[in-house]
């Protein structure tokens, strides 16, 4: 009797444990699961491409694989062949649609802040400790940072700095080179010397850094060059690199730039590395897709370089890649092609917008009273596209008479001064803000190949994490982006 009493006393014990357990789960929401693992990398590296998820990640292996009829077929990227898939959310203290600012603060230091704020609690008092800092000062690591666009940026700046506002652009260059990070590559300063105070450039000199734009001197960089500040030979669009479809032989590629970062910061002790695609952000925003495809190419290209580093050190090495938030509300297919997709037919384009805007500029500058017919030849020679009528090796690059029309109405806006254009609301649903002349192009051009646009600004999309190599596995299933940096902690065992 005794026995059996004992029995009935356990079990019951043993379900109450589990309706609490049931109640304390249903409590606490999605409280994440944290997954043991013995695994505790030295090498670290972050990418992050800004403005990034599946829609941009999808249309480039789209665009990368078979468009034949009865013969589709992706091609992977480096990233989409990882082990590990995970899914996370974006939105911050603010907004369902976040920036990069508080996103980026969110990956790099777990919580949750302002939209427009970088490194600070929701109060904007609260400062609080990247993994990047923490790595180098609790473990000796040395940090090195890489981007496309200005290292005082939103998203690298979330490494490093603590500031109210992401346009406080040279109190964030002040408290990039107080960081004492090891290695920033990329683009430019932006305000590097606003005010007319000391130039953020001299203030790395003075800090001992080696500051340097020359591509051999760049190429040439080793583990003995000590703290460096590489800068690419030429600069676009703001002090960004050029969008890498804009690249010729005289700049360092992203894949460039990690591959020096890899050979600066390697020491017995370890490093971290984040490195951002920014320029993915900023084509969508101007929704210029064949912009934004091959910069996620290059963006991949760099992957690739720290992937072989990590099957040389494969029990050391952890690979993470995501996104900060999605930008554009970019869609695969699109109302006027139906269920019909073409994305070959962004291989007609040539340049990006900006660089289009270049060229555009200067034949009006040239040519103040431009008739349309000239501007079309340009738009034959960078974008494919033709007039009704005309004859063409592919009739999918023919302009509709809707097409046509749309497209001369944004060249008269443009040949007009930016302060007598069309400033309503249906002018800023056709052009955004960008030059209505070649924001119509990429339109076109785009729906044509069947991709679609909702706007020219960040969504509430969530975004993918993949991962690769030692305690990748921590990276798989749905969680917020602040669990990236929990993560993080867990494996490198900072405090």
């Amino acid at each position: 009797m005794k026995k059996r009493l004992m029995m009935v006393l356990l079990l019951l014990a043993a379900v109450l444990a589990g309706l609490t357990a049931q109640a304390v789960g249903e409590n606490q929401g999605a409280t994440a699961v944290s997954i043991e693992t013995q695994a505790k990398p030295k090498y670290v590296f972050m990418f992050i491409g800004d403005g990034m998820s599946h829609v941009q990640i999808n249309a480039a292996q789209i665009l990368k694989g078979s468009n034949e009829k009865g013969n589709l077929s992706l091609k992977p990227l480096t990233f989409t062949e990882f082990p590990v898939v995970g899914l996370q959310t974006t939105f911050d203290a603010t907004s369902f649609c976040p920036d990069s600012a508080s996103t980026a603060t969110s990956l790099s230091s777990g919580y949750k802040t302002h939209s427009g704020t970088i490194g600070l609690g929701i109060d904007k008092q609260m400062v609080g400790k990247t993994i990047a800092e923490q790595v180098k000062q609790q473990k000796g690591w040395k940090v090195g940072l890489v981007s496309t666009v200005t290292l005082n940026h939103a998203t690298p700046a979330a490494y490093y700095a603590h500031v109210p506002s992401r346009n406080s652009y040279y109190d964030i260059g002040v408290q990039m080179v107080a960081s004492g990070f090891d290695y920033f590559g990329g683009g430019a300063i932006s305000k590097p010397d606003d005010g007319g105070r000391k130039s953020i450039y001299n203030l790395l000199l003075e800090a001992g850094y080696l500051v340097t734009d020359s591509k051999s001197q760049i190429l040439n960089l080793t583990s003995a060059s000590g703290k460096v500040y590489a800068q690419n030979p030429r600069l676009q669009d703001s002090g960004s690199m050029p969008y890498a479809m804009d690249m010729n032989e005289n700049d360092v590629s992203l894949a460039q730039f990690v591959q020096k970062g890899i050979d600066v910061l390697n020491n017995p002790e370890g490093f971290f590395m984040m490195v951002e695609s920014g320029k993915i952000d900023w084509a969508c925003h101007a929704n210029d897709a064949a912009a934004e495809i091959y910069d996620l190419f290059a963006f991949d290209q760099a992957i690739a370089v720290a992937l072989d580093f990590a099957k040389a050190h494969p029990e050391e090495t952890l690979i993470v890649v995501t996104g900060d938030h999605e930008t554009g509300g970019m869609t695969i297919g699109y109302a006027g092609t139906g269920y019909n997709t073409a994305l070959d037919i962004l291989y007609n384009q040539k340049l990006s917008y900006v660089a289009f805007d270049e060229k555009f500029s200067k034949l009006q500058q040239a040519n103040p009273t431009m008739g349309f017919n000239q501007a079309l030849a340009l738009v034959e020679a960078d974008f494919g596209l033709v007039a009704p009528g005309k004859s063409t090796a592919n009739k999918a690059l023919v302009l509709s008479d809707l097409e046509y029309a749309k497209l001369e109405a944004a060249f008269k806006q443009a040949m007009l001064p930016a302060k007598q254009r069309d400033g309503s609301d249906q002018a800023y649903l056709l052009y955004g803000g960008y030059n209505p002349f070649s924001v119509t192009l990429t339109h076109i051009l785009n729906n044509k190949a069947g991709i679609g646009w909702t706007s020219y600004s960040h969504t509430g999309t969530p975004v993918g994490v993949y991962a690769y190599g030692s305690g990748s596995e921590l990276f798989s299933g749905s969680y917020d982006n602040t669990e990236v940096y929990d993560k993080l902690k867990q494996l490198t065992g900072v405090v």
